[in-house]
């Protein structure tokens, strides 16, 4: 019912390679096996409810309201009643054993449970996490899979890594027709059980009885098995980073994921920075340091890297490719921050290049914005750069402002004017842009410099008036306004539908005033009464009958 065949979500075939539009995309999520397992009330209550495509995990503690976590945030408690032992009994019974990590699976799915226990021991909390085999989601990196170099997968916790490294297997396996071998730590990859998930092909899955021997089973599958590539999930620890250099030494290709968002952060982390090649205090002499114009001692990488190639996955659909491994390093170590590439697949399916890697020693900023940042817009005999792809929003509709030595009154000034739905943060952790003036941007300051550590795109205004503002603005929603125009009718209509079906009020999601508009005016044309509630930006609309 809910996933069992997959859901397609891109149609047209074409070549994959990058700006065109890929094969096709298809979810499965195998939901009705983790149904099963649920209390007959929850199950009910889920399947009653529908739209599981974003189910994220269902949350279950003793003592508290069963949940059901969805992408984006959003939550909804499954029952008023709170969990009882009997609950998590009837669930612990119908999935596998729990293993030393605390998880547990349902046989050949990508579901996994994991528990909570008391001091005592006993299962107290369990979090089901919905597994879900993406096929599609390599087109966007292909090219670099293709080159048979090592590759690293970095990215916060949820974004896609296992789903990316699954699909790699597969791929290799089934299309490059690679001997792959999967050390599968915690049975995420290939799901639980003897049998391995579909999803992976015909690469072969080797088990870890306990995380601490994944490194012994790393060399284990080399000595053994006769592998081309080596898939590994997680590497946490020293031993597992020296097992991973010493497979590359042996000319197996690794692809990996480690703990870190971005390569900065490995360089900095003293266990796993030897997967990027290390890093060493160096003393120079006089002359040398004059020449490089440093202090004399200083840091540089003493090792080859381990893996050629790091990919940060920002999002489910951007990328950040750093081709070359070795020079990025050594340019962090100079203290010139990184330019990957920057690689983003639309809804539509089509790739594209956003910005091309910079592996230059000199200046950071680029001689020309307009080739950094994209198109320019005139207006007001002014300049406003901005990227010509959809702005990522980590909170639905709500775009994040983080602004930059560029007055917050005008900033509020131009929200009103064009009714769009942003929020101006102080925190540049929860900022989905930063905006800044060109000015400043040219001299690099420490906010700069991190905002962009963190993957965050940095906008540039000429100048600090109301206009360059709106200017912005406008070109920044006005690039996806049609589809979104599009999805909220979509969404209204389907809403006028359950009112009339059900009784009941329906609340849409958040809009701005535009779209909250066109929502009204639908109502009113099917008879049905719709009133605006909450503040900005979380104002929606909900309907009712009269």
């Amino acid at each position: 019912m809910y996933g069992k065949e997959g859901m397609a979500a891109w149609d047209e075939q074409k070549n994959s390679s990058c700006g065109q539009i890929v094969t096709r995309r298809e979810i499965t999520d195998n939901l009705d096996e983790l149904l099963e397992v649920l209390p007959p009330r929850l199950r009910d209550e889920l399947e009653g409810m529908g739209g599981l495509d974003d189910l994220l995990e269902i949350v279950l503690d003793l003592g508290r309201l069963p949940e059901a976590r969805f992408q984006g945030g959003r939550f909804v408690y499954l029952d008023e009643n709170p969990i009882k032992r009997e609950d998590i009994e009837f669930i612990t019974k119908r999935v596998g054993a729990f293993g030393h990590d605390n998880r547990a699976g349902i046989e050949r799915t990508l579901h996994r449970i994991s528990g909570i226990r008391n001091r005592y021991g006993d299962i107290i909390g369990l979090t089901c996490r919905i597994g879900r085999a993406v096929y599609g989601t390599i087109d966007v990196v292909r090219d670099v899979v293709e080159q048979e170099k090592s590759i690293l997968l970095l990215g916060k916790p949820g974004v896609g890594k296992t789903t990316l490294l699954r699909e790699v297997a597969r791929v290799l396996s089934d299309e490059f027709h690679k001997r792959v071998v999967i050390v599968d730590t915690s049975n995420e990859i290939a799901g639980d059980g003897d049998i391995p998930h579909p999803a992976i092909g015909r690469a072969r899955r080797m088990q870890v009885p306990t995380p601490q021997r994944q490194a012994d089973v790393m060399i284990e599958a080399v000595e053994n098995h006769m592998p081309e590539v080596i898939v590994i999930d997680e590497i946490g620890t020293e031993a597992e980073a020296q097992a991973a250099r010493t497979i590359a030494e042996r000319g197996v290709q690794l692809i990996g994921t480690a703990h870190g968002n971005t390569l900065e952060n490995l360089v900095l982390n003293p266990t796993l920075s030897d997967l990027v090649g290390g890093i060493q205090a160096v003393t120079l002499g006089d002359e040398e340091a004059r020449k490089r114009g440093t202090q004399k001692t200083v840091l540089e990488r003493k090792a080859p890297p381990t893996f050629d190639v790091v990919i940060e996955i920002l999002d489910r659909d951007g990328y950040a490719i750093h081709h070359d491994v070795a020079k990025t390093v050594d340019l962090l170590l100079r203290g010139i921050p990184p330019r990957p590439e920057i690689r983003r697949r639309s809804v539509d399916g089509e790739i594209k290049v956003i910005e091309k890697e910079r592996l230059n020693d000199g200046a950071v900023i680029p001689s020309d914005e307009s080739e950094r940042y994209g198109f320019n817009v005139e207006g007001d005999s002014e300049t406003v750069w901005i990227s010509p792809d959809m702005i990522p929003r980590k909170y639905g509709n709500v775009l994040r402002l983080f602004p930059f030595a560029v007055s917050r009154k005008r900033i509020e000034s131009a929200i009103r004017d064009t009714g769009f739905p942003v929020v101006i943060t102080k925190d540049l952790g929860q900022a989905d842009i930063v905006l800044t003036l060109k000015g400043q941007y040219r001299k690099m300051p420490k906010t700069i410099r991190e905002a962009e550590k963190q993957g965050l795109p940095v906008y540039i205004i000429r100048s600090n008036t109301v206009a360059q503002i709106t200017n912005f603005l406008r070109q920044a929603f006005d690039k996806d306004r049609a589809s979104g125009e599009e999805e909220a009718l979509k969404e209204a209509e389907d809403a006028i539908s359950r009112v009339w079906e059900f009784d009941g009020p329906v609340e849409l999601n958040p809009q701005n005033s535009y779209l909250r508009r066109l929502q009204h005016e639908l109502a009113s044309r099917y008879n049905v009464k719709s009133v605006s509630i909450g503040q900005e930006p979380n104002r929606r609309v909900v309907y009712y009958k009269g």
